[in-house]
């Protein structure tokens, strides 16, 4: 599938219609995640889960960060607030839905620590509350739009220090509940593994400029919403690497791990990407708020009560994913179907 980098090159300029472009483009960063994936997990295999999760999300998210930079170049400003829910909830129904239903299809249930998913848990809880209370104020108080840009701000802030405390509980204090008995031996070198991360990061961030570019073709010519590219299509391309990744090591019988990368990229998501994204549109000159659309809302709502309800007992089965994974479809669809 790498023939695809290529293809989009040629297709974007050789005058081909930007739906064109936009699908060969979302089709190039595919395999770019894969090899994103394939070279943390590798550098995650010299770690611990802990670490590893952070790498893996952190490398993840790239993708999301580098489409949201994108994305605001171009004053896309709704479609990097519809990819940043698309992401929480991507991240958790679809990528730890997947992880739990295929790593679960041949074994009776796989276990994990408890304590750490639900300190994980909660504190994606915490940071959901702190992302919307923006728009839950300005519903409150409509004749105060004044305030939402520093109240943004604020609220990013908080966020960011948040982002910072969580890693310091995962890394120094409470590492402890980041722990897997089985040990797995990596097959890249360290050098080999940065180097692959790095190419492919860097044709990610290419390939995600040909994208944005795409996406104003792709809504004129299939008459799809922002709201429906941003939340469903971007955020799963943009998923991809947690995809693999964490399906991947659930496979292996490593649910410690899949837990840490899907709901740690939604935790990264709201305490880093969603804030860093926000300073970075002030930088631009395009001031991105934290404003979302209450079905948005919702749905991070609804997404992050389930994924607590779920994890809460220390282990998953098959089911439990497939009803994680019916969840993701249904609220794809209602985005489908939404003006």
């Amino acid at each position: 599938m790498l023939a695809f980098i290529p293809l989009t090159l040629a297709a974007l300029y050789s005058g081909f219609s930007g739906t064109v472009v936009f699908f060969l483009a979302a089709l190039s960063i595919v395999p770019l995640a894969k090899y994103i994936g394939d070279s943390t997990e590798e550098l995650a295999s010299r770690t611990n889960p802990a670490i590893g999760g952070i790498l893996n999300a952190t490398f993840g998210n790239a993708t999301e960060l580098i489409i949201g930079f994108f994305a605001l170049q171009a004053g896309l400003v709704e479609v990097v607030k519809a990819s940043i829910t698309g992401s929480i909830i991507g991240n958790l129904l679809l990528v730890l839905g997947l992880a739990m239903f295929m790593g679960g299809l041949k074994r009776e249930h796989q276990k994990f620590n408890r304590a750490g998913a639900l300190a994980s848990a909660s504190t994606l809880l915490l940071s959901t509350i702190a992302l919307i209370l923006p728009a839950i104020f300005a519903i409150a108080v409509p004749g105060k739009a004044e305030l939402i840009e520093p109240l943004s701000l604020i609220v990013s802030f908080v966020l960011l220090i948040m982002y910072a405390a969580q890693l310091y509980f995962i890394l120094h204090t409470h590492r402890h509940l980041y722990t897997e008995t089985e040990i797995h031996e990596p097959k890249w070198s360290v050098a080999y593994s940065i180097t692959v991360l790095s190419i492919s990061t860097m044709f990610v961030a290419l390939m995600s400029e040909v994208l944005v570019g795409a996406i104003e073709p792709v809504v004129g010519s299939l008459g799809w919403s922002t709201l429906f590219i941003g939340v469903i299509f971007i955020a799963i391309i943009g998923n991809a690497a947690e995809h693999y990744s964490a399906v991947t090591v659930a496979m292996k019988n490593r649910m410690d791990l899949a837990l840490h990368i899907s709901v740690g990229s939604a935790t990264q998501i709201a305490l880093f990407v969603a804030p860093a994204l926000v300073l970075a549109s002030i930088v631009l000159g395009k001031p991105m708020n934290l404003i979302f659309e209450i079905f948005e809302l919702v749905s991070i709502v609804f997404s992050v009560l389930v994924v607590n309800f779920v994890v809460a007992d220390g282990e998953s089965n098959w089911l439990e994913g497939a009803q994680l994974l019916a969840a993701y479809v249904v609220i794809g669809v209602a985005f489908f179907f939404h003006p």
